[in-house]
């Protein structure tokens, strides 16, 4: 399950962050640890990796000067948060891509992208759609191109991002795949959902013009 989503300018401003369950102290310790994790990429770290955090994982995206992060479980397939990732990068930079470099932007500008967050987020947490990726692709859950490092490691051992792995070609059109499929299958949900109400509609009007006005 997606947890938390966090959206950093490589020089460790905060553009947005998704609003989450605040009672939640392993959330909120995960959330101190991403805000470290950032202070560690530099230029030649790894544009795609996964981080080990306990029971979570923190998945990362770097396009230009914006770092994208995701809070998962750690049970939650690792292609579907790279596709998640990518679907969160291609809406932010069409809404934001002009603003984020310039130099008075303040810390949490984009909080609104929360919106698109929050509705994203609840379609990949969904289980029909996640049920119905996995039968699209039995080994959704690997993800052998990229690095995985424990977050101790890195931030208290004095690793670096550097020496992690970028992901594969391969996997990025993975991505592409899986976020069409999630498109295509919440159309389908949304269609299955009011597809009888329009058909019961549909069937009224005709009722009351073939009874007032034929």
């Amino acid at each position: 399950m997606i947890r938390s989503t966090l959206i950093f300018r490589d020089d460790g401003l905060p553009l947005c962050a998704s609003v989450d369950d605040d009672t939640d102290p392993d959330l909120q310790e995960l959330k101190k640890k991403v805000k470290i994790l950032i202070s560690r990429i530099t230029p030649s770290s790894a544009n795609l990796a996964t981080v080990e955090s306990g029971e979570f994982e923190i998945h990362y995206i770097r396009v230009n000067i914006v770092v994208y992060f995701v809070i998962v479980e750690r049970n939650h397939p690792s292609k579907l948060a790279f596709s998640y990732l990518g679907e969160v990068q291609q809406e932010f930079e069409h809404s934001y891509g002009g603003q984020v470099w310039k130099s008075n932007v303040r810390p949490y500008e984009f909080v609104s992208f929360d919106n698109f967050l929050q509705k994203t987020k609840k379609l990949y947490n969904d289980r029909k759609v996640q049920g119905n990726m996995d039968q699209l692709n039995q080994d959704l859950r690997g993800v052998k191109q990229i690095m995985t490092k424990n977050i101790e490691d890195l931030l208290y051992r004095g690793d670096s991002l550097d020496k992690m792995s970028d992901m594969s070609a391969s996997l990025r059109q993975d991505a592409k795949k899986y976020r069409a499929s999630a498109q295509k299958i919440n159309f389908d949900l949304l269609l299955s959902q009011y597809a009888p109400i329009a058909i019961v509609a549909f069937f009224l009007v005709f009722l009351l013009w073939w009874v007032f006005l034929r």
